[in-house]
């Protein structure tokens, strides 16, 4: 188990990885003094940190190990396999054909921002079909049960939306990457920092974390229309606005398909369910057991 939360913490490719724990550490700092932000009592606080909806959060944390290792590892497929998939059926369909007129580090830079695109929109869409899909709902309330926010938050997904998420990921980078293969060749790479992609790396150092926090990182106006804050994610997270901002890093998404709320509109939030629901995802067992019950009981009335 501590093999797993030291993997978490040195690498990058992780949310929680420690250089972006370190970042938005600063940016709360810099929010809560420099911008005298309401929250720097509550940063500090055992109220946020030793909150009974943080505790699960710590826990669930853990219970997630054994979530990938039996759950989702043995069902979701690669995203090598579905590559090299649609790299066949393209041959098989339209022949042999390869694009010799760009160079190596242009196909490096579309590459990485095609990557980053079609991910990017693909989790706003399985995102908000987990708000809008009443099925799908019952296993992404297990997200929007906590009371408090901090970065484990993240983790409080439902093996259910885990696996939706997994097949989402593997499609996605496997279908943008068959494609390439089949215009360019296999000899693929991307721009990276670390190993990750880097636009993803930069989001991740400016505060990604912050975005399961209750610090007030805001962005500009203007430039919120095109990226998500972290306190944009915090408004989705409010009980009044489950139904907004969706997107993960892009919020052109959102403003595409209206659903986009910018930081200036909302002043304050109270986040988790229903003051009657909550009683249902107080604990990691609950977590895992409530939306197969609430459907159970959807069934027979």
């Amino acid at each position: 188990m501590l093999d797993f939360v030291l993997e978490y913490l040195t690498n990058p490719n992780k949310r929680v990885f420690w250089g972006f724990l370190l970042s938005s550490f600063i940016i709360a700092l810099i929010c809560v003094y420099v911008k005298k932000d309401r929250s720097k009592r509550i940063l500090f606080s055992s109220k946020l940190w030793w909150h009974p909806s943080a505790r699960v959060d710590y826990v669930y944390f853990l219970f997630s190990y054994f979530i990938k290792v039996f759950m989702i590892y043995p069902v979701v497929v690669s995203a090598k396999t579905i590559a090299l998939g649609v790299n066949s059926f393209m041959i098989q369909e339209f022949g042999f054909y390869r694009i010799t007129s760009l160079s190596y580090g242009s196909i490096m830079i579309l590459y990485t921002l095609c990557l980053f695109v079609v991910s990017d929109f693909t989790r706003y869409w399985t995102h908000r079909f987990l708000h809008t899909i009443p099925f799908l709902w019952h296993f992404h309330k297990v997200h929007h049960s906590a009371k408090v926010l901090n970065p484990l938050t993240f983790y409080r997904v439902h093996p259910v939306e885990n696996i939706l998420f997994g097949f989402r990921y593997s499609l996605s980078i496997g279908v943008v990457t068959g494609v390439f293969i089949y215009y360019f060749g296999a000899m693929l790479s991307l721009f990276d920092i670390f190993g990750v992609n880097i636009f993803i790396f930069v989001f991740s150092l400016i505060g990604t974390n912050l975005r399961h926090s209750h610090v007030k990182f805001t962005y500009f106006s203007f430039l919120e229309k095109w990226l998500i804050s972290p306190y944009m994610h915090q408004i989705h997270h409010s009980t009044k606005h489950f139904d907004r901002n969706y997107g993960g890093y892009l919020a052109i998404w959102d403003r595409l398909f209206n659903t986009l709320t910018l930081s200036k509109d909302v002043k304050s939030m109270k986040f988790g369910l229903r003051k009657e629901q909550m009683k249902d995802y107080d604990n990691i067992f609950k977590l895992f057991f409530t939306p197969f019950f609430s459907l159970l009981k959807r069934k027979q009335r």
